[in-house]
């Protein structure tokens, strides 16, 4: 086989071996991402939460026109036992989140909707149900009292721990508009105990003021110092002007 040839023949085995290498890879995998299931209006929020095999609960909001308000609306399926239920109320706001919890450890499910409200005395608004049998019972929610809303200016942030709701938000140094964040946070547990809210505080509120460096208090033993001298001084007055008034009454005696 001259040089010629022989040439041809390794182009042509080089050729087959590409080929064959070709062959054996496999075409990339392309990731598909999910797309956001599209809420059809007039419904605007949804949830699914899925208690235990079986017992699901469907948050969802609705309403057209107005935004802020509407109608929200929980559709409990049993599908075990082949039962749906329906638990609907009045929305005050857009929801932002919803919690599942057994707050008592009855062993029935606790469902919670947060909303958020442009009331400016609340910022927030809490809907609660606990599911019995597979009837809804409202709970009502605790308001915040005077001395707990100190320096509440919204921003509430949620969550589920150990069974118990949680509740934080940042501290202000006064409740108006142009009142500042003080880096602070209060924070809140909620208990369940006979069908109604138990509600404690558990952060430590920075309240303490430092006295100015350069100031001292004043000492009490100064005050009782100053005042045992003006006692004196007063006494003092005092037995000077009856010893005035002896030296004047003798003197009238003598004249007469």
């Amino acid at each position: 086989m001259n040089l010629s040839y022989r040439y041809y023949f390794l182009l042509l085995v080089a050729g087959l071996f590409i080929a064959g290498c070709s062959e054996d890879k496999k075409p990339a995998a392309t990731v598909v991402v999910p797309k956001k299931p599209v809420i059809m209006a007039p419904f605007r929020y949804h949830e699914l939460i899925e208690v235990s095999p079986g017992q699901d609960y469907d948050i969802l909001s609705w309403g057209r026109g107005e935004k802020t308000a509407g109608a929200f609306e929980i559709l409990h399926s049993d599908s075990a036992a082949a039962k749906y239920t329906t638990t609907t109320g009045d929305l005050d706001g857009d929801i932002i989140d919803a919690y599942n919890s057994d707050m008592d450890l009855d062993g029935n499910p606790e469902i919670l909707i947060q909303a958020k409200s442009k009331d400016t005395n609340n910022y927030v608004n809490i809907y609660a149900f606990e599911f019995t049998n597979g009837k809804a019972n409202k709970l009502d929610f605790p308001r915040l009292t005077k001395s707990q809303r100190m320096g509440y200016r919204g921003s509430d942030n949620f969550y589920i721990k150990d069974g118990k709701l949680l509740r934080e938000f940042p501290i202000y140094d006064g409740n108006t508009k142009e009142a500042k964040p003080t880096g602070a946070k209060r924070q809140f547990e909620y208990g369940l105990r006979g069908n109604e809210f138990t509600i404690k505080q558990v952060s430590k509120d920075s309240t303490a003021i430092k006295a100015a460096p350069n100031k001292e208090p004043v000492k009490a033993a100064s005050t009782e110092k100053k005042e045992t001298t003006s006692k004196k001084s007063n006494k003092h007055k005092e037995e000077t002007h009856k010893k005035k008034k002896k030296r004047h009454h003798r003197s009238s005696d003598d004249n007469n």
